[in-house]
């Protein structure tokens, strides 16, 4: 993964809340002060974030933690780093080197995207009234791209930027909506220890269609899969994305007869 769970939840809770709130406070401190923090119990980040200890709780709940204790391991556990790509101090090198990363994936996506998974999706799109389309951190950006061309045609979709928001949104929709997830890595669901729909829901799940840039097993749940390679790295995230959102919605625009 590109992303460890922690900046996932974090920064969609500082996107999605107002300035100011409690939640906003709490996950600002604690993306300012990771290391601190690890070494702090619940009462001290109360203190530090001038909160009570039962609101740091409450936090951990609505991001959809169980608790304290696993914010902690979360702390632990994070890893990872900017990869700044060309090394070399002139800005000319820079901008030739990031363009030609951006437009060889672009190339890349376009030579391996299956055109009959493509039609498919863009048929479910102009067949499903009911739409919505997630994605994490700067995929989102590509969820939202679509959401703006498609209301340009008429067509309403939902999203959020909010992880705990997209997982409630995943939960309470049954077989009448159609959902797209974009995930780069294709581990959108791998931030969630459980199975998001119970067993016995099985005849009632949404249709969703898993948007990602590797070939891996996916849960049960994920109806079919639009998959493209990628080289995975941070300089190709999220143009190849934002490149078949754009190319979804030129599909839905043939279908509809827009």
């Amino acid at each position: 993964m590109i992303y460890d769970k922690l900046p996932v939840v974090f920064l969609s809770v500082m996107a999605s809340e107002k300035k100011g709130t409690t939640n906003y406070v709490i996950a600002s401190y604690i993306l300012d002060h990771p290391d601190r923090v690890k070494d702090l119990g619940i009462r001290e980040l109360a203190e530090l974030c001038h909160v009570g200890t039962g609101s740091v709780s409450r936090f951990c709940r609505e991001i959809g933690l169980r608790d304290f204790v696993e914010l902690k391991e979360l702390l632990h556990a994070t890893g990872g780093s900017f990869d700044p790509g060309f090394q070399g101090g002139s800005t000319a090198g820079r901008i030739t080197n990031y363009r030609d990363k951006v437009t060889q994936s672009i190339d890349l996506t376009a030579a391996s995207l299956s055109r009959q998974k493509l039609t498919a999706l863009c048929r479910d799109l102009n067949t499903y009234k009911k739409t919505a389309a997630f994605g994490l951190l700067k995929a989102e950006t590509a969820a939202i791209s679509l959401q703006s061309d498609l209301w340009l045609m008429g067509k309403q979709i939902d999203t959020s930027v909010s992880y705990d928001q997209q997982l409630s949104y995943i939960r309470q929709s049954g077989r009448d909506c159609l959902i797209l997830i974009f995930s780069y890595t294709g581990s959108y669901f791998d931030y969630q220890k459980e199975n998001i729909f119970h067993p016995g829901e099985k005849n009632n799940l949404p249709r969703i269609w898993m948007i990602a840039g590797t070939s891996r097993p996916f849960p049960a749940y994920v109806s079919d899969v639009l998959e493209f390679q990628s080289p995975l790295d941070q300089a190709s995230h999220p143009y190849q994305l934002l490149y078949i959102a754009g190319l979804i919605a030129r599909g839905y625009a043939a279908l509809s007869g827009f």
